[in-house]
């Protein structure tokens, strides 16, 4: 798929209709392919053909998409920036990425008022089409680069998959400077549907997220599976607020058991997706539809088949592939593979490389295969050593949300003096658990779950202290704020 070019085809064939809405505004399809034509028009101008990353800094206003497709018509990559990030890391990122220019809405909304022809030059193929800055260990962000055919290899797997109908309507949950929201923009903009952003503001609100949601109409949710956690606490949240939902698309954290049957209760004619992949995978790599099958013949559950042009790899600490079912790093192998960081070839050849003439990726994901699919099993870099044993907290993790009065479940390390001295607990149970014991101490109740648990896991694996919450706190991007929990409990 030309994913310019069939973007420009609904300006065409359907210029009134929505690409986008938020409370900020709304953009026909019309308006966008114009004004993009003509901001590209003006790039080309001011910049040099030399490829320079442009920053796009807002929030879900509007005239963030036309900045997006404005860019790469003018064969400049673009960055996301949302508005909710200290000055201070966008001014690293700037300087990281060597940018020339910095868009803003206020900006756009100015130079589009003037039309000009878009240049004949767009981003091509192999070129970068977005970058992505993510958290680097050190403390300093890193470039994701993603090309267009890096992009053009994960939308064509989505739309033949979901077939999507023309003119549904995508829930935009993440900032566009979270690469889930990938998922939803281009999703949303090749098939003709339209946007539908959420604000930083409407979500901290629950009196206006659920009437932002009980008039979007969307019938394809996107988000982290903890927002929809969040939103399941509202016992009204379901089929009756929302009535056309199709399909709930998960990704960017592991999607609990009770999440997903609850959202099957709820509604009853919509479908659950469960899928994986690091931004450098470019979004989402596997994908499964979490059925009641799946759900009673799994306690984790899986994060499904590969796309059908990536191959998944799961290697020992040697780099040689494991038995079936044996635990191992995963390895993404395809064009979907970013060819690597913006200007840090240290980092890229750290974990990036060639395998058997296609690009591979080193995840750091800690996985395995049973019945010919992926399980996620959390990062080799949440492992902690407790006295002398090496534990995955997401082992732990996932072992709890496999309990049937579990519905999300955090475990963090508690720390003296630098070193593990035990592990805590956080827990969201599910209503049922409330219900059926509510004159149950926290005490009584952590018993519990300790001896639940230890008919699967080994004692030194098991927590020391339980803390019982009601919801998770959530980094702006939707994940659970694990630091926050840290900070806060221990």
């Amino acid at each position: 798929m030309d994913i310019l070019k069939q973007i420009d085809l609904w300006g065409q064939i359907a210029p009134d209709r929505p690409a986008h809405i938020s409370e900020h505004g709304a953009l026909t399809y019309g308006e966008l392919c114009r004004q993009s034509d003509s901001l590209a028009g003006q790039l080309a101008q001011w910049l040099p053909d030399d490829g320079a990353p442009v920053i796009v800094l807002g929030h879900k206003q509007p005239e963030m998409l036309v900045a997006f497709l404005g860019c790469v018509k003018a064969a400049h990559p673009y960055i996301p920036l949302d508005t909710a990030l200290p000055a201070q890391r966008i001014a690293r990122i700037s300087d990281t990425a060597g940018v020339r220019l910095v868009l803003t809405p206020e900006h756009i909304a100015e130079i589009v008022k003037l039309s000009r022809p878009a240049p004949t030059r767009r981003v091509t193929p192999l070129e970068p089409y977005y970058i992505i800055f993510t958290s680097g260990s050190t403390g300093e962000p890193k470039g994701v680069v993603i090309t267009l055919a890096c992009l053009t290899s994960f939308v064509d797997w989505m739309v033949n998959e979901q077939r999507f109908k023309e003119g549904e309507i995508f829930l935009n949950q993440a900032p566009f400077s979270f690469d889930l929201s990938v998922m939803d923009l281009y999703l949303a903009l090749v098939t003709g549907g339209t946007l539908f952003s959420l604000t930083a503001r409407q979500i901290a609100s629950p009196k206006h997220l659920y009437q932002a949601l009980a008039t979007s109409g969307v019938t394809t949710w996107v988000s982290t599976p903890s927002f929809a956690q969040m939103c399941l606490v509202e016992k009204s949240f379901s089929a009756v607020m929302l009535p056309q939902v199709q399909r709930f698309l998960f990704c960017g954290e592991t999607l609990p058991p009770e999440i997903a049957a609850q959202l099957l209760d709820r509604f009853p004619t919509a479908q659950v997706w469960n899928t994986y992949g690091p931004t450098e995978a470019t979004v989402a790599t596997t994908s499964i539809q979490i059925d009641r099958t799946i759900l009673n013949r799994y306690s984790m559950l899986p994060v499904g088949h590969s796309k059908p042009d990536v191959q998944i790899l799961i290697l020992d600490q040697s780099g040689q592939t494991v038995k079936p079912s044996e635990q191992g790093e995963i390895v993404i192998v395809g064009p979907n593979v970013s060819p690597g960081y913006l200007k840090r070839p240290d980092l890229t050849q750290r974990v990036f490389f060639d395998y058997q003439g296609e690009r591979a990726y080193h995840t750091g994901d800690i996985g395995y295969v049973q019945d010919d699919l992926l399980f996620f099993q959390g990062r080799a870099d949440n492992q902690v050593k407790l006295h002398g044993y090496r534990i995955e907290l997401g082992d732990i993790e996932s072992h709890l949300c496999g309990l049937v009065q579990v519905r999300g479940a955090v475990v963090l390390p508690i720390l003296k003096q630098d070193k593990v001295e035990a592990l805590a607990a956080f827990v969201i149970l599910n209503e049922e658990a409330l219900n059926g014991s509510p004159d149950d101490s926290d005490f009584e109740r952590s018993l519990a779950l300790r001896n639940r648990l230890a008919d699967h896991l080994p004692s030194y694996m098991l927590p020391r202290k339980f803390y019982f919450l009601t919801t998770f706190p959530l980094t702006i991007n939707g994940k659970i704020d694990r630091r926050q929990l840290a900070e806060t409990w221990l």
